[in-house]
């Protein structure tokens, strides 16, 4: 029976209707449910107190019950899952609990596939994605709105609404910028202020108009390109979570290199615990507890170039063109992927305290930095009002 059927049952009489709802009302006190409730929307499964180590709630016929059906719920015990694969130039995991092995690789499979199809979209690598088409159709006429597809236009909507609330510390035009630095990790030599002025020209969020409704883009000036690494694998990892859900599977961790999105708790569990990597050896992890929310860090513990005794950071603020020096860890809980991995990289350009203003003005996300001048320097701690309620204790 559909749920319109059941709606349409359900509104029959209202003696039927008291008569059901009445019956609820005691029957979920001892564990079952009236399908006559079901006839309003709400599932069995919300209507009774799931243990946490059960993942599932079975509704199985019992005995007919005027205006329904009584339900018996039968526990259904989940079993954890885990899978790799590589896209976006790291490694993507999904840790999901299902009811067996077909149907975890089925999620997984459908999820990664997702993930590929959003990296055929936004890479910058790929001459061929829609994102180096679209920057390289801008070369020939420069300014003209060019159509792009859906996932394109809501990401590249998404980092507007941050380049705007970070003043330009965030900003996905920083392409140009991102070239240059990548040759001077190479070659061991710093760019030139000649290279750097050349490739800022072609910099700044304010130089992308976007059209909602035509879902158009229009670059200003020939030799833009747009790089999506700062909020890609965050936006990934949400739709790659949106396709485990809409599986029915809702226990489970997306991780993208230190972009990490989490759905319900583990059945185990009151929530998913994340350690952040510590900025220098010897130094504790700090850990996060997550339900339904994601938690990314950007830092220069790996990828940075040291040149004449400077250590330069991959992070490049936009505004000025340079690697940020010194070091710095940056992690920010948000609700989504997307939030989390933009803010991040736009409060580790910000100095501390304006880094802090921008989160703490929204109400999405809290932030933890930590701050280095120097290897010897003692490190210094700053969060945003929101973190405390995400540590572990």
């Amino acid at each position: 029976m559909s749920t319109a059927d059941r709606q349409t049952s359900g509104n029959a009489g209202c003696g039927v209707r008291k008569c059901a709802l009445g019956a609820i009302r005691f029957l979920c006190s001892i564990g079952f449910v009236s399908a006559g409730r079901a006839a309003e929307g709400v599932s069995p499964d919300s209507l009774i107190g799931i243990p946490a180590t059960v993942d599932r709630c079975l509704a199985e016929p019992l005995f007919p019950l005027r205006g329904g059906v009584v339900f018996v719920c039968r526990a259904e015990k989940l079993a954890r899952f885990e899978f790799e694969s590589k896209h976006m130039g790291t490694v993507f995991r999904v840790v999901l609990y299902a009811a067996d092995k077909a149907a975890a690789e089925k999620a997984a499979a459908n999820a990664f596939a997702r993930v590929a199809e959003l990296d055929r979209a936004m890479s910058d690598y790929n001459p061929n994605s829609e994102l180096m088409r679209l920057c390289k159709d801008n070369d020939a006429d420069p300014g003209v709105a060019m159509k792009v597809g859906d996932d394109l236009f809501d990401v590249l909507d998404k980092a507007s609404a941050v380049s705007a609330a970070s003043d330009g510390a965030f900003d996905v035009t920083v392409g140009p910028l991102v070239g240059v630095w990548r040759i001077a990790r190479r070659t061991q030599q710093l760019p030139d202020a000649k290279e750097i002025a050349e490739a800022k020209a072609k910099v700044g969020f304010r130089m992308v108009t976007l059209d909602p409704k035509a879902k158009t883009v229009a670059l200003k000036v020939p030799g833009m390109r747009l790089d999506l690494g700062g909020i890609g694998k965050g936006y990934a990892a949400d739709a790659a979570l949106a396709v485990l859900a809409k599986a029915g599977i809702s226990r489970a961790l997306v991780a993208a290199s230190g972009d990490i999105t989490v759905g319900d708790a583990p059945p185990d569990a009151d929530a998913w615990t994340v350690d952040i990597a510590p900025i220098g050896k010897g130094m504790p992890a700090r850990t996060v507890k997550l339900v339904n929310a994601a938690v990314s860090t950007s830092g220069d513990l790996f990828q940075f170039v040291e040149i004449a005794g400077v250590r330069h950071s991959h992070v490049l603020d936009p505004r000025t063109g340079l690697a940020l020096t010194g070091r710095r860890s940056v992690t920010v809980v948000a609700r989504r992927g997307t939030q989390a991995d933009s803010l991040t990289k736009a409060a580790s350009v910000l100095p501390p305290d304006k880094a802090l203003k921008l989160i703490d003005g929204t109400d999405v996300a809290a932030c933890f930095i930590v701050v280095k001048e120097s290897d010897d320097a003692k490190e210094v701690v700053t969060e945003s009002k929101r973190f405390a309620d995400y540590l572990k204790r």
